[in-house]
This record gives structure tokens, sequence and C-alpha cells, in this order.
């Protein structure tokens, strides 16, 4: 049964038509996403199909009595409640009903002998109807929500109009999960959330009572949730069954499936032409001009379809309808629009990323002793001694404020470390790629930033080069300053792959990029040849590339290491929080003790672990202070005779003793 159900649909912004013909179905229950370049439309469809837009041609039609929430990208969302009184207004009627049965309760209990049978009927009836609509849980269901979408407790009572417009996106699409719509309308709803928060989203949304529409870049939210997939390109939709990763699959066939039937048809085609070509004023005439009618024909249909080839490939995109008359197409004419339709005549608009290195780093890559990351004053975590090997992919991953970027920066020796050493190996040509782009200079033109790396490259060389990064014309003049967050993110990855590294260090490469960038960017990293280390939220990207997953758990103030690909790591910790929550079952009393206790056991745990990695430090440097100490005795058993330099190695000797007292002191401290 289809809730949603639109004919013919289009939508026009004056002379620009963003798409037409649509006719689609939403059922019940379905869980559908929508892909596709950006600036096709897609948030177009969705506001059309929720009511936001009126249609330029076409009908949307609703099931009777659907209710929709919408949710934008980019929340305008108004009004003068707090946070906690926004959520509760979808149970409003739940409400009424719990003041009704305080009111009746009242009653009651100040008139018992007056108490009829005909009221305790209507309690009983009320108190039945409140039970059902979740009156006993609606304020848990609500502080689930909440902490879900990553708000803290003391933010539930601030005013609507303080929060951020981050918060206040998050804020809205609480509402509307609490509202649960027939169809929930969803563009971009991940912008805002962190990791944690969008595996909770994930897991909601699964257990949906009605349909979901929705546009995401984050793929691996589509791979859990979706059903179905909607690919939207140039102006055409195609529908597909499955997740992301079946539409990827399902894609591939088809795209096979149709250069083989247009091959074939273009061969057939050829076959014709060529026997009209011989018989049109031979003996065979009649049969000719019977082949070369049909042909028009065949040409009108092909005139009206694409053909879309494999990634890497030339690809056929036939656009317009020619009207061909047969009564004064000859068969040259005929000859030279078949030409013409069976040559590649337009090229998708693709990223055209290439990362080649020159040349081969050494086997082990990084290498880090006793390390702690942060800032005076700041500690934010302690690691343990790391080995990263040779075209390994290591996916950092934490919180926002966890200190990723911290630590690429101790990496790159941008900051010093609190503690311990970061040792990099030989050979290495290492590439940075910043979230927020600081190695753009925003008084440039992209031409200039371009050829501050390349001088070499002439002007036409750079426009083309500029091109392949999807800049093309006059765009190659802009000032780096106006461009968009994801013009950005291309020009830096053009930037990037300049520098021809053999290390990179990607801190939210895919920020911005729309899903054929981002499969572009993925593709080009797992055939890279050198090694990755891969700041992300991107899970769908770090579930292809990673070997190693660094995770920053900021309560313990650890980082955890975990050999293995991102699936194999997920596994690991959704039994660890199934076997936890098992265990919390195991109490009957004092669960909340017992949290306390398991908290207060994590908190031992990272104290440990901060005083193991103390200790293997300070044992480095007493082990190098020894070693100056009994440098400096040889040099004094057989002294100079220049008697300065003899007091120089003396006064040595002394600095040296008193550094190797003052660390032997904390040592023994540290390791009573």
């Amino acid at each position: 049964m289809s809730i949603v159900t639109t004919k013919n649909l289009g939508k026009s912004f004056g002379d620009l038509d963003i798409f037409a013909g649509f006719s689609l179905s939403i059922p019940h229950g379905a869980r559908i996403a929508i892909v596709g370049p950006n600036g096709v439309g897609k948030t177009t469809l969705l506001r059309v199909i929720a009511g936001e837009e009126i249609p330029s041609v076409g009908s949307v039609q609703l099931a009777k009595g659907l209710t929709m929430g919408y949710l934008p990208q980019e929340s305008v969302y108004e009004s003068e409640n707090t946070l906690w009184e926004e959520c509760l207004v979808p149970f409003a009627h739940v409400r009424a009903m719990q003041q009704d049965l305080n009111r009746l309760e009242t009653e009651m209990a100040a008139s018992p002998d007056e108490t009829s049978e005909e009221m305790l009927a209507r309690y009983g009836d009320l108190q039945t109807r409140f039970e059902h609509e979740g009156g006993y849980i609606y304020e848990r269901t609500a502080r689930q929500v909440l902490a879900g979408l990553g708000f803290a407790p003391e933010e539930y009572h601030m005013p609507l109009a303080q929060l951020s417009g981050g918060q206040r996106t998050r804020a809205l699409l609480g509402r509307l999960l609490l509202e649960s719509p027939g169809l929930l309308i969803l563009d971009e709803p991940t912008n805002h959330l962190d990791t944690a928060a969008i595996e909770w989203l994930e897991g909601y949304i699964k257990d949906w009572d009605g349909a979901v529409l929705v546009v995401s870049h984050d793929r691996y939210l589509l791979d859990k949730v979706c059903n179905n997939t909607w690919e939207m390109n140039r102006g055409s939709i195609e529908t597909y069954r499955g997740n992301y990763s079946h539409y990827l699959t399902q894609r591939q066939e088809r795209w096979d499936l149709r250069s083989k039937e247009f091959e074939a048809e273009k061969e057939r085609l050829w076959k014709d032409m060529d026997y009209i070509r011989r018989n049109i004023d031979a003996q065979n005439v009649a049969q000719a001009r019977g082949r070369l009618k049909r042909l028009s024909r065949q040409l009108q249909a092909i005139e009206q379809i694409g053909v879309e080839g494999m990634k890497g490939k030339s690809w056929l995109k036939i656009t317009g309808e020619v009207q061909i008359q047969t009564s004064v197409m000859g068969p040259d004419e005929a000859q030279r629009r078949l030409a013409a339709l069976t040559n590649p005549i337009v090229r998708p608009k693709e990223l055209k990323l290439r990362l080649r290195t020159r040349k081969r780093g050494g086997n082990i890559v990084l290498r880090t002793r006793g390390l702690e990351v942060g800032y005076p004053g700041n500690s934010l975590f302690t690691a343990p001694d790391i080995t990263l090997h040779r075209q390994g992919c290591a996916a950092l991953i934490g919180p926002n404020g966890a200190g990723k970027t911290t630590f690429l920066k101790t990496i790159l020796k941008k900051l010093n470390p609190l503690a311990g050493e970061v040792e990099l190996g030989a050979n290495l040509d290492v590439g940075y790629f910043a979230q927020a782009h600081e190695g753009l200079n925003a008084a440039n033109t992209l031409m200039e930033e371009i050829q501050s790396l390349a001088p070499h490259m002439m002007q036409g060389e750079t426009r083309a080069y500029l091109a392949r990064y999807l800049f093309r014309e006059d765009d190659v003049f802009k000032k780096v300053s106006v461009l968009s967050g994801g013009e950005r993110g291309r020009l830096a990855l053009a930037k990037l792959a300049l520098g021809h590294a053999n290390v990179l260090l990607l801190d939210e490469p895919t920020n911005h990029l729309d899903i054929p960038s981002q499969e572009v960017l993925q593709s080009v990293l797992a055939e890279f040849e050198g090694t990755v280390i891969l700041v992300s939220h991107d899970r769908y990207l770090i579930d292809a590339l990673a070997t190693q997953v660094w995770e920053i758990d900021t309560e313990a103030g650890c980082l955890k290491v975990f050999d293995g690909a991102y699936g194999a790591y997920r596994g690991r910790e959704e039994k660890r929080a199934a076997e936890e929550a098992e265990e919390e079952k195991t109490v009957p009393t004092g669960a909340e003790e017992f949290k306390k206790a398991r908290a207060a056991k994590n908190r031992e745990l990272a104290r440990e672990r901060r005083r193991s990695a103390r200790l293997a430090e300070l044992e480095n440097k007493i082990a190098d202070v020894e070693e100056k100490l009994a440098g400096l005795t040889r040099l004094l058993a057989d002294p100079p005779s220049d008697r300065m330099e003899v007091a120089r190695l003396g006064d040595d000797y002394k600095r040296a003793q008193d550094d190797l007292e003052y660390l032997m002191e904390e040592w023994g401290k540290l390791h009573e």
C-alpha cells in the first residue's frame, strides 16, 4: 500500500528544469534513500513531496490521514519554549489526559462516598487510554531521544532561542522523532551529529513504524537503515531495491547490460546502414527504402535514451528529440545521424583524482613511545606504543574535541607531545589534508593556488588540471575566499595530489563532498600505494579502507588500538556492549552503585595507563642520562690539558648527576 504517489511530477525555476516526469510511490514502512550529485534537485524533490514547494507540473497524492515530518538541512526552527518544553509538545494530548486523571483523582479523594459507578468507569477508560498512548513513559522517551541526539541534561531547560543553529536542527529532529509521523522526510540529518548520535539515530530509524525518505552523504547510514534507493541524475530518476551497497551492485549490472544492448544495437544499425548505401540505387531499392524508414524510427528512439557505461570508460548521453522526416532523409543524412549517435558525446562531471607517489617509503612509517598528547596544562590522552607499517591505513576516531586533529599535528611536529615521542620512518614525503583547509590562501585565485605548488605549469595545463576537479571556464579565476565548503575541499585535494606524497594525513576529507566524489576518493585511496592516517566521521570510507582503528576514549583518557578492519572493531564493541547490558541485568539491586563502581574502575585503569606510560618515559630518560654520565666519566678519567674544558666537563657531570637523581626520585614514587 502506497502512502505517497507522485504523477508526472516536475519542478522548474524560470527556464531551468530541475526535474520532470517523476512518477514514484512510497509504500508504507519503506526506507528510501535519495542519492545523486550535488545540484541535481534532491532537496527540491523532498520539499515538493513535503508540501513546502508547489510542483510546476504533475501532482503529489497522499494517503488519507497521513502525517508528515520534514527536517531541512538547516533549521529556521523558532519557538519561545525551552528544549524540554518543545519536546513535550507532541505529547500535548497525553498531558491533557494526565490533567483529567489528576482532576478525577482529586474529586474522588475529596468525596469518596459520592463517587459514582459512572465516574469510576470514566476514570478506568481514561486511565487505559492514557497507558496505551504512553502516558507513563513519555517523559522517559523524551529524555532518551534528547540524550541519543547528544544533548546534556543541563541543556534541557535552555530556551531554543539560545541554542546554536546546529542545536536547533537537532532539537527539531528530536521533536519529529517524538511526533512519530507516518512519513519522516530527512535532509542530511547527520550534519550536526557525532558518531555516537548517528549510530543511535540508525537504531531508532530501524524500529520506526512509518516510512522514511532520506537524503544523506552518510553512506554507512544509508546502508544500515534503507531498503530502497532512488538515484537522481540530470533530471532523471531511477529506482533500485536494497540499501546503498546493493544499489551500487545493481547500478553496475544495469550499466553493463545497457552497454551490451547498445553495442549490439549499434552493430545492427551499422549493418542496416551499409545495406541501404549499397542498394538504395540498385534493384533492391524498395527493400532498401523500407529499411531506411525503419532506421529513421530507430534513430528517433535512440535519440531519446541515455546509456551510461562503467566508471572510467566513455559513456553516452543522448539528449533532445529530433523529428526525423523519412521522406526528406536520404542515406547520407541517416549515416551522419547514426555516426553522431554512436560516438560518446558527453562525459559525466566526475572528480578525476589521482594520488601517485614518487618514491617508496620505509617499511615502518610511524612509531610512538610513551606518548601523551595535548597542550601544556591540558592532557588529552595517552597512547600505547604504536607501530604503523607501510601501506597500512589507520582510522583515528573519537568524539569531537577528543584530540584527533591535535594528534595529527603532533605527528607532523607542529605540536610537541606532552611526554614521549613520535618517530617518523625513513624516506617519507608527508601530505596533509586539513579539515579547515588552512593550507589554502584566501587571497589567491584557483589558478594562483595551483601554480604556487606547480610553477612549471603553463596556464592551459593549470586549467586542464583544475577541470579534473570540476573547476571549469571562469571558475578558475575565482578567489579562494568565495568558494563553498565542497569547492574548498576539491581544491585542497587538487593541491594534495601535486605533492606526490607517500604518507597521507587526512582530516575529514569527505566533508562537503557529494556521494559520487566520495566514491571516487574511496576508490583512489584504495589503490594508493602509500600509507594513510585517516580522521573521518565517514564510517563507510573507514570500513572500506582501515587496517587499524585508533579510538580516543575520552573517559579513560587514552588511545585504544585495534589491529583489524572497522567491521571487526564494531563487532567487538557491539559484543562488549551486549555483555555489559547483560551484566547489568544480573544485578537486581544496587544498579546505580554498580555503574558508579564500574566508572571508578575505568578511571583507575586510565590512571594506571598514564602511570605506566610515564614510567616507560622516565626509564628511557634515565638510560639516556646514565649513558651520558658514562661518557663524561671516560673523558674525566683522561682529562684534557685545557683547564677550561676540564671545568666544563665537571659542570656537565654535576648537572647530569642532578638530573639522574631527580628522575630516579620521580620513578621511585610512581613505582611505589
